[in-house]
This record gives structure tokens, C-alpha cells and sequence, in this order.
């Protein structure tokens, strides 16, 4: 068995302490872990595994909130911040489940919020997103779910709106031909918007109906 002869704050982190055992300091584990350690008490070999192990899942833990402070992540983008902190396998997927319980971690969640962020500042087609989320590492569920009411017809008219402002000087050919790339390049069907362009041409060049020969170019 191994004595407690101290228990000292860290002045790096204050939120982790130094436990000296028989006069060497011989581990640190987080302050919310050990309010029940006293010096002069005495710990197993297993308890001493058990507190690191305890300190392991909590670091973990902290790290991935700290992560998460900045904006909403998926599972996958969790995983591969604790893989880059060398946090070991098993510790990352506890630690996944700890976030799961406190709603930290919810791959449903992301993807109705990224769906949403695009819509609301940079639309884009169903193709598109469904390509962005699965480079977030999103499962094929939680993607169908979050872009099954997607109104790709609002979001091409929303997208593809200022492009035809600044296009309202343009020729017919030359609109089309520049707004069709325009919404090409967001992930929109060309079913779509062929529609699309013709609404905007119409709200935009009030009085310039295009002629047989451009709709025939």
C-alpha cells in the first residue's frame, strides 16, 4: 500500500492537483476526482489505476467540451479532436456516450442545424449538402432526415437572387448562361434551375421578354 504524504494544486491548472505518494510525486488527476483523498491515507495499486483511468475519461471529456465550445460538431469531428490529442480508443467512445447522455453529441441535431445554416446564409442544393455532411462524417440516416424537407426551389430562388441582380443589365443568353453555373456550383439540379432562372429574368428585366430567337439559342 502506498501513504498520501501530499496534495497539491497545480499553478499551471488550478482544476488539477499533484498527489505525492510516500514523498515523490507520482501522479495528477483532476480536482473533481479527489475531494475524498486525505494525506496519510493509503491506496492500492488498484485504486491508483482506477483514479487514472477516472482522470483519463474526464481530461478526455473536458477536451471535447472545451472543442464543442466553439460551435456544434458531429461524432466523427469529435472522434478525430480526441484521435489528434492521443486520447485512446476506448476512452473516445466513453467519452462519446458521456456526451450523448448530456445532448452534447447529437448527429441528428448537427445535421438539421447545418441544413439550417445553409438555408439561412449560403443556400445550396440537396446534393450538395448531402456531400458536406458526409464529409462531417454523418451517417446516411441522420442526412436523409435532415434533407428530407429541403425546398430546393426556395433555396435556388434565395441563392440565385443577388447573382441575378447583378446580372439585370445582362442579355438573356448571357443571364442564363452565368446564373445556370452560378446555381450549378451550389448543388441545384438543372430541373430546377431552369425554373428558377426564368422567375428571376422575369423579376428582373421587367419588360424584356425574351425573344423566339434566344429561347431557341
Amino acid at each position: 500500500m502506498a501513504k498520501i504524504t501530499a496534495i497539491e494544486s497545480q499553478k499551471r491548472d488550478p482544476n488539477r492537483v499533484d498527489i505525492h505518494v510516500d514523498g515523490k510525486q507520482a501522479f495528477s488527476v483532476a480536482r473533481i476526482l479527489v475531494a475524498w483523498l486525505r494525506v496519510g491515507q493509503e491506496l492500492s495499486p488498484q485504486k491508483i489505476n482506477s483514479l487514472q483511468a477516472a482522470d483519463a475519461l474526464e481530461r478526455a471529456y473536458q477536451q471535447a467540451v472545451f472543442y464543442l465550445s466553439y460551435r456544434t460538431r458531429s461524432e466523427a469531428e469529435i472522434r478525430q479532436f480526441l484521435r489528434k490529442h492521443k486520447v485512446e480508443a476506448d476512452v473516445i467512445e466513453q467519452t462519446l456516450d458521456r456526451l450523448r447522455q448530456s445532448r452534447l453529441a447529437d448527429d441528428h441535431q448537427f445535421a438539421r442545424l447545418w441544413v439550417e445554416n445553409r438555408a439561412a446564409f449560403r443556400p445550396r442544393g440537396r446534393r450538395l449538402l448531402a456531400w458536406e455532411l458526409r464529409q462531417k462524417g454523418l451517417s446516411g440516416e441522420a442526412a436523409a432526415s435532415a434533407l428530407s424537407g429541403v425546398d430546393e426551389a426556395g433555396l435556388a430562388y434565395q441563392a440565385g437572387l443577388k447573382k441575378a441582380r447583378q446580372l439585370s443589365a445582362s442579355h438573356w443568353i448571357d443571364f442564363r448562361s452565368k446564373l445556370s453555373g452560378f446555381l450549378a456550383r451550389r448543388g441545384f439540379p438543372y430541373s430546377v434551375i431552369d425554373a428558377v432562372i426564368s422567375r428571376l429574368w422575369n423579376e428582373t428585366h421587367t419588360g424584356q421578354p425574351i425573344s423566339d430567337d434566344e429561347v431557341s439559342s
